[in-house]
């Protein structure tokens, strides 16, 4: 009988069995899982907000010169005051509505209606605008200002969003805090008042905390999160170190079987992409980028082709393999990878499980980031303004994200070609390990 491979142990390890049940028990936490399913729902958002910011600063700049040109960068103003500038805003109700339909919930909406009431109570009554000459500040009653409801207030969306929905589900669970109208009543009107008290109760609370907050810290909850939880967390998770060491453990998961999005998708994704709307809002406004890791960066150097960058695995085989099943694997992955679409190729080569292959696939990624980052530090090339689909093909996705720099293009060209040239050895010792074990299946002696 033929032994055990390398491969079969590395799956039968008890050590990675623990591993993965954590890693599973952790990503199908609702609350997580949950805050994924927001960010995909409002994500066409963002993506129109690039468009217009594109189409502000290179299309319209290119057709239209003075006062013709303000006339019609109206439209991309408009649409950033509808995406990026209400980004906080939006993730709210959005987490409030899947939250309470991932936890069964039977009145998603009212959750989701909830968390944003909840959210507009812990805005700050007062606000601090800029007068006309652009220095002299105000202090203004009544209003809001985007600095609170758009990008930088996305976290505390995020957590009063998670909060709120989780109260108010506890609390509409209480049978004696039910009010029940008869059955002759319409469902719509019986399930409004059915909420009622856990909505008053609600409310009530936070309305406290932002009454205590402003009377006895004159302080508000959002820009406390903002403050002491959003701009540190961020600091770190797209440091990068901070980056690498998440995008490390991803990949790592990945070759496991678990889909990266476990750990990126919750740790990182809506950090890169805070950073990635206050790019697309100093663009628009041409002031100074700040940001140089964020989603479009991923998607042009981080995860070229998907998870792993495999485009290069699949560039190396197409150029080098002799392998027919591998040839045949590539092939057949070569289509969905152009759009970052890769399973194929992770679970039909396979990559999963696969000693060899799984050394380059967790480290080439933290190349790419590092040689995208350093580039971008030094100058090289231009930080990424428009965020773009991320089934954007390769070579397109960097010129776009960028404006127009075709710098980045060439650098993308540069990280798939290290890719190839990482890949290949691994995929030779990958090809040669498989031939080895076709033999002693076949040898009975084995």
């Amino acid at each position: 009988m033929a032994s055990e491979t390398t491969s079969e142990k590395l799956e039968h390890s008890s050590f990675l069995d623990k591993f993965t049940k954590i890693s599973v028990t952790v990503g199908n936490w609702v609350y997580l899982r949950s805050l994924r399913d927001a960010f995909a729902v409002i994500l066409p958002v963002f993506i129109i907000a690039g468009l217009g910011t594109l189409l502000n600063n290179t299309v319209f700049v290119w057709l239209f010169k003075g006062a013709t040109l303000a006339k019609v960068q109206v439209f991309g103003n408009a649409i950033s005051n509808g995406t990026l500038n209400v980004a906080g805003v939006l993730v709210a109700p959005m987490i409030g509505f899947m939250l309470a339909r991932n936890k069964g919930f039977n009145n998603p909406i009212a959750a989701a209606a909830m968390s944003l009431a909840s959210l507009f109570i812990m805005m700050p009554g007062s606000v601090k605008l800029a007068g006309m000459d652009g220095k002299t500040m105000h202090t203004v009653t009544g209003g809001m200002s985007y600095l609170n409801t758009g990008t930088q207030g996305m976290f505390g969306g995020i957590i009063v969003g998670l909060v709120a929905t989780a109260i108010f589900i506890k609390l509409a669970s209480i049978k004696k805090l039910q009010i029940n109208l008869g059955e002759n009543v319409p469902p719509a009107v019986s399930q409004s008042f059915s909420v009622l008290i856990p909505a008053l109760i609600l409310m009530s609370l936070f309305a406290l905390i932002a009454a205590l907050l402003s009377g006895l810290f004159n302080a508000d909850l959002i820009n406390l999160i903002k403050n002491w939880i959003q701009e540190p967390l961020r600091g770190f998770n797209t440091s990068i170190f901070g980056f690498c060491v998440i995008y490390f453990c991803a990949n790592f998961l990945f070759t496991l079987g678990i889909h990266q999005t476990v750990i990126s998708g919750s740790l990182m994704d809506p950090l890169v992409l805070i950073n990635m709307n206050q790019n697309m809002l100093a663009y628009a406004h041409h002031t100074q980028i700040p940001n140089i890791i964020t989603t479009s960066f991923v998607s042009n150097y981080v995860l070229v082709g998907g998870s792993g960058s495999t485009i290069s695995l699949i560039i190396a085989i197409l150029l080098f393999s002799k392998v027919k099943a591998g040839r045949d694997v590539a092939k057949l992955s070569l289509a969905p990878g152009i759009f970052n679409i890769n399973e194929p190729m992770i679970f039909g080569y396979p990559i999963v499980f696969n000693l060899p292959l799984m050394i380059p696939f967790v480290l080439f990624p933290i190349i790419g980031a590092l040689m995208g980052y350093y580039a971008t530090l030094l100058g090289w090339v231009s930080r990424t303004v428009v965020l773009v689909p991320w089934t954007t093909p390769p070579l397109i996705g960097p010129y776009l994200s960028t404006a127009g720099d075709w710098r980045a293009v060439v650098l993308q060209v540069i990280i798939l070609a290290v890719g190839v040239a990482l890949y290949l050895p691994f995929m030779k010792i990958s090809e040669r390990v498989a031939a080895k074990q076709a033999e002693m299946n076949l040898d009975p002696k084995a």
